[in-house]
């Protein structure tokens, strides 16, 4: 039985980050968007505008997702420490990230869905009211764009072994951001067709700069899925940060990595597994201290085989490090 206490080889699998003025800033858009929202609908209803009506209920839409955001943030500060996470909750935000991106996407097949009908079956529109909602609508996103832009996260420098700037790091953050940006694009696009549509009588461009707008989304969502699913299903790593990982072993001795794994546990922190051969064995700490300037590196764990009898170094591998699986 052990009687030294453990703490020493232990470690925390909190991997989250604090987000707490993302979640604060989402908060008062949320709270912006809901207020603007029932204004809207309420207007629309005793005025009978079908314009307020329609973008009263399309702020819904973005409503939900900025719920979706909160919630992420929320689920993943509470169950921090959860056991039931191996790692933590640290990727919490970015399946909130994807989420919101689906819906995203959702969004745009209806405005494309939507302004195809329109080519078809052109609609009366007033003019004065509709320009009066897109422009309320494009101040009201404005605000919101100026309370999200400002959080930016760090990734690593493997040239320099330091931290760099990478907008919108967090991609809970980053999806709430693209909903702000696709509905003020929205406005941006309606105030463009509204005014040609009343001063020069191109009815048709209202239809075409809803698709317009819903091919931008589409875009849009696509890159957020696509980062956040690439996280999810750990890929996307760096190719750099490996090959970092890799020639700090290999250069120690006559180390030779036979397996090396690296995934993300969060959006910031990366884990890894290296299995190594090597004549001079050493203990794990050993090799954690030489990889301890990687910092988005939070958690590693080491596989040392000692290596007995003929050399073990592959030197055609040490020319050619690529060829070690880099899951």
């Amino acid at each position: 039985m052990h009687i030294q206490t453990l703490d020493h080889w232990q470690h925390s699998h909190d991997f989250s980050v604090n987000q707490n003025q993302a979640e604060k800033n989402t908060k008062i858009v949320m709270l912006i968007t809901a207020a603007t929202m029932i204004a809207e609908i309420v207007a629309g209803t005793i005025l009978g505008s079908m314009a307020l009506l329609a973008d009263g209920w399309h702020m819904a839409t973005h409503l939900a997702a900025f719920g979706i955001t909160v919630f992420a943030y929320r689920y993943a500060r509470q169950h921090a420490n959860d056991d039931r996470y191996t790692f933590g909750t640290g990727k919490v935000s970015v399946l909130g990230g994807f989420a919101s991106a689906v819906a995203l996407a959702v969004i745009a097949f209806v405005m494309a869905f939507e302004s195809v009908g329109r080519f078809f079956q052109p609609q009366a529109i007033q003019f004065n009211e509709a320009i009066g909602v897109a422009i309320l609508g494009l101040i009201v996103n404005l605000v919101s764009a100026w309370l999200l832009q400002g959080e930016h996260g760090h990734s690593y420098d493997h040239h320099h072994g330091t931290h760099g700037h990478s907008h919108h790091a967090d991609h809970n953050l980053r999806a709430a951001y693209v909903h702000v940006l696709a509905d003020a694009l929205t406005s941006v696009l309606a105030i463009i067709a509204l005014f040609a549509g009343k001063f020069l009588g191109w009815i048709w461009l209202d239809a075409a700069m809803g698709l317009v707008g819903a091919g931008v989304i589409t875009k849009w969502a696509y890159h957020l899925v696509s980062d956040t699913g690439s996280i999810l299903l750990d890929g996307g790593i760096d190719q750099h940060i490996k090959l970092d990982i890799l020639h700090i072993i290999e250069d120690d001795a006559d180390n030779c990595v036979v397996d090396l794994h690296v995934w993300r546990v969060s959006q910031q922190h990366l884990s890894a597994t290296v299995s190594l051969v090597t004549h001079y064995p050493q203990a794990p700490e050993y090799y954690k201290n030489l990889l301890s300037h990687i910092p988005s590196l939070s958690h590693v764990l080491i596989e040392v085989n000692p290596c007995h009898g003929e050399p073990c170094l592959d030197i055609d591998h040490r020319h050619n490090p690529v060829s070690v699986p880099l899951g």
